[in-house]
């Protein structure tokens, strides 16, 4: 039998409203957790607060947004780690009311807290910054999104292949094939965590042999795929690594110090919550840390780092205007009037699209939110925003199951930023 550890799951809360400010330490239910023979047990302690951000909007709440409700976000947070979570983190920032927490814990084997200012790998929310690198090249006359891939990029796509307008590659409707490798098996995964990939692998790996999906434009299908060639037009353009696009347009000018393009390297710098992989071995469960990882893999598509401070600053720069011009700016908010790709022809159970350029459209009971998910074993996360970003929202949770879809915990978090218990 596996040993068992009895950890107290600590939240640490921040409440801010226009009249008070309060910070409470909260011990909540106590949960028992499987790990590996072996294991000692510690009891966590509350994470230090993180250092606050100036704020950079001066959007009025919309008087329609249910107050902050302190108490939904602990219980959304609340009760981990479970059996698909080892930790998570909050914030929520905006003129509609502040509030930032943690749970269970950062280091399973250790049972050291999530820290509040936790760095962790967005997985996803890469493409929201490869996208806009694309529009700040549209806005200085660079590139032209109506114009077709193989007009910048002669010989990657197949000559088979139709004409791909640079904007499909941003918002999913281009038709382009994924590359089919079991990326989020934990098999495949451990075995092939440090390999080293070219964009050229990933590409041409990807679409080379293998027919369009559906005519670009058409359609929409969620993939790496688009953003991959995508980072491979900045780079033909700018003449510099698509991360210098980043790093200089956005990156610097937002002070997003804890904000990294990994390249190969497999390490998260600084304050971390370790990402775990539960697998059963010989009959245990035992926990194997899947923070180390190789990101070329995932490379202008999901190979990010970053914490919640700086996620915010960014969706606040971007969803604000100030990282793009007014036409690409309205980009961001641009939904394709196309069914998603379900691979029949039958209309009648089409759904619509969601995705417009670098981000997603969400409807959260009455309100729209405007944001990004993400995630990559050991990690998932995401950062939304109402349109006025009186209310934002970041969080990151450690998924123990790389193969599941979000855990419960994010639609939880979703709720509770729209008010719903």
């Amino acid at each position: 039998m596996p040993a068992m550890i009895t950890a107290s799951t600590l939240i640490h809360m921040t409440s801010t409203n226009r009249k008070t400010s309060r910070r409470v330490a909260l011990v909540t239910s106590t949960v028992t957790v499987a790990l590996a023979v072996g294991l000692g047990a510690a009891t966590p302690a509350v994470a230090a607060p993180a250092a606050p951000h100036a704020p950079l909007e001066s959007a009025q709440a919309d008087e329609s947004l249910p107050p902050l409700d302190p108490e939904l976000f602990r219980k959304a947070i609340g009760g981990l780690p479970d059996d698909e979570v080892t930790g998570a983190l909050v914030q929520v920032r905006g003129s509609a009311g502040e509030w930032e927490g943690t749970s269970g814990v950062g280091n399973i084997h250790t049972g050291r807290p999530v820290p509040q200012n936790a760095r962790f790998r967005i997985g996803s929310v890469t493409k929201t910054f490869t996208a806009t690198a694309v529009l700040r090249l549209a806005g200085q006359g660079k590139i032209d999104l109506d114009r077709p891939v193989q007009d910048y990029l002669p010989g990657v796509l197949p000559a088979d292949y139709p004409p791909v307008p640079l904007r499909t590659l941003l918002n999913h409707t281009n038709g382009l094939p994924g590359l089919e490798i079991p990326h989020k098996d934990p098999t495949w995964f451990l075995a092939h965590r440090f390999d080293t990939w070219t964009p050229d692998q990933l590409v041409r790996g990807a679409t080379q042999g293998v027919p369009i999906r559906f005519a670009p434009g058409t359609k929409q299908e969620y993939g790496n795929v688009g953003l991959h060639v995508a980072g491979m037009l900045i780079e033909k353009v700018t003449g510099r690594p698509y991360a210098d696009a980043i790093r200089n347009g956005i990156i610097r000018p937002l002070h997003l110090t804890n904000t990294f393009l990994p390249g190969a390297d497999v390490r998260i710098p600084g304050p971390v919550s370790r990402g775990y992989e539960a697998m059963d071995i010989g009959g245990h469960t035992v926990y194997v840390d899947v923070t180390e990882a190789n990101p070329t893999l995932q490379w202008s598509a999901s190979e990010m780092i970053s914490n919640a401070p700086d996620l915010d600053r960014f969706a606040v720069a971007l969803l604000g205007g100030r990282l793009t011009k007014p036409e690409q700016t309205a980009e961001l908010f641009t939904v394709p009037d196309v069914p998603m790709y379900d691979g029949d022809d039958d209309p009648s159970n089409d759904q619509p699209a969601v995705y417009s350029v670098g981000i997603t459209r969400y409807h959260v009971g009455p309100y729209e939110f405007w944001g990004k998910t993400g995630d990559r074993p050991g990690f998932a996360c995401a950062f939304g925003a109402t349109r006025d970003l009186a209310r934002r929202v970041v969080f990151s949770a450690n998924k123990i199951h790389m193969a599941a879809d979000q855990p419960a915990i994010a639609e939880r978090i979703i709720a509770a930023s729209a008010g719903i218990g």
